[in-house]
């Protein structure tokens, strides 16, 4: 007898909230697919959207909740789904969820639902009232939300860099604000920002302080429009309904993006040019070197996002 067919299922998410996110719906089918299986989740980043869930939200643990080991996962397999080593994944045939579907249900390919985040009253009022406010103050009908950094940026004696070929670079944040800011309130989402007064930017740009991640969500889930490069917001977006631009660099659309989506405009800055970087199976240098340019644009790609984003926006009058 296999004892292992006994024993209920410890799954460990790591990386960062946008790999969370993307577990939720796989996660979700195995709950649905596997009744009698009492598994946990074991968050060894955070916990934070799984919260609320109806179904993951009392299996979602910490990896330094008390006595977690004696009293759960010594009883339990423990396994850790990776989903960048899933052949359909790298070979740009899978999603992220559905990469994490394939690695966690091993049903293959097939569509999923959208990943459940579930607001609590605080966060969507928190999220309507930072958007009511920004309006108010920039004398604007419409919100952006702009997410420009992922999360390989940093910043070092005010040089902004992103060597992994994902963020916008900071002259081309500066020049999409400096014309968006004219007709919309911009609420810049990230934990780098920019002066923008010094940089020729007249209109007001709301940054809000101390603000998580799930009241980011809320804040995005009543804005009129996200703009942002691969990183969580643009996985929110997604889940919360929100018409969004994206654009990709290093990265391939059909592994961290949602090109079949008809709220999101997907614009490809490294199609055709880029490697696949084997990010989690092996370190390649020389992807690494051929992607970290791909999101320098020019003047005439500003001006397609931009178009692209009033476009959507009028749309929605």
């Amino acid at each position: 007898m296999d004892l292992n067919m006994t024993r209920s299922t410890a799954f460990f998410i790591n990386g960062g909230a946008g790999r969370v996110v993307c577990s939720i719906p796989a996660l979700e089918k195995f709950a649905e697919e596997n009744p009698d299986n009492n598994f946990i989740i074991v968050c060894e980043g955070d916990t934070e959207f799984y919260k609320g869930h109806p179904i993951l939200h009392a299996k979602a643990y910490d990896v330094w909740h008390k006595n977690l080991f004696e009293d759960k996962l010594k009883d339990m397999v423990c396994v850790s789904p990776e989903p960048y080593r899933v052949w359909e994944y790298y070979n740009q045939q899978a999603s992220l969820s559905q990469a994490y579907d394939i690695a966690i249900n091993n049903k293959g390919l097939r569509d999923l639902p959208k990943p459940t985040i579930k607001l609590s009253k605080q966060e969507t009022i928190t999220g309507l009232q930072v958007c009511n406010e920004v309006k108010e103050k920039t004398k604007k009908e419409k919100t952006i939300v702009f997410q420009p950094f992922g999360r390989g940026v940093s910043e070092d004696k005010g040089v902004i860099t992103d060597f992994s070929g994902r963020s916008f670079e900071p002259t081309t944040v500066v020049n999409l604000i400096k014309e968006l800011s004219k007709d919309y309130a911009i609420i810049f989402m990230g934990e780098v920002a920019i002066e923008f007064s010094k940089h020729g930017v007249t209109e007001s740009v709301a940054i809000p302080q101390n603000i998580n991640l799930r009241q980011w969500a809320a804040i995005i889930a009543n804005a009129d429009h996200f703009l942002g490069c691969d990183s969580v917001g643009q996985h929110l977006a997604y889940s919360l309904g929100t018409d969004t631009t994206v654009v990709i660099g290093s990265t391939f659309k059909e592994n961290v993006s949602y090109p079949n989506e008809p709220t999101f405009k997907i614009l490809d800055m490294g199609e055709g040019a880029r490697v696949y970087s084997p990010i989690r199976i092996t370190m390649d240098e020389f992807s690494d070197r051929v992607n970290e340019g791909m999101m320098a644009m020019n003047d005439k790609v500003e001006e397609v996002i931009i178009k692209e984003i009033k476009t959507s926006l009028k749309g929605t009058e």
